[in-house]
């Protein structure tokens, strides 16, 4: 799991959602995540990233992550690499997303 093609979110959230006990991150900002995220997802924003080790403690867990755009994105997927998280995978930013959000 690295890196989908840019702009590729959708693909993204449809393989979260075939993939069994995925986790779906949203690294933005308390402040952004209210103002509209993708459902299902868990805000652990990238100036808390370390806390993910807290909420998830399996490092097997597959993780797809997204921001804003991609950026933030590629740098928490690259943190919780780091971290020994095995299946981590940025999904790109939820600017691009066509979905329901909430």
């Amino acid at each position: 799991m690295d890196q989908l093609q840019a702009n590729d979110i959708n693909a993204g959230v449809e393989e979260y959602q075939k993939t069994p006990q995925a986790k779906l991150i949203d690294v933005r900002e308390k402040d952004e995540y209210a103002a509209g995220h993708i459902p299902a997802s868990i805000n652990i924003p990238l100036s808390k990233i370390e806390s993910a080790q807290g909420e998830i403690t399996d490092l097997d867990t597959p993780l797809f992550v997204y921001c804003r755009s991609g950026n933030r994105s590629g740098q928490a997927v690259a943190w919780l690499k780091q971290a020994g998280y095995s299946k981590v995978k940025n999904i790109g930013g939820i600017a691009d997303y066509s979905g329901k959000t909430e």
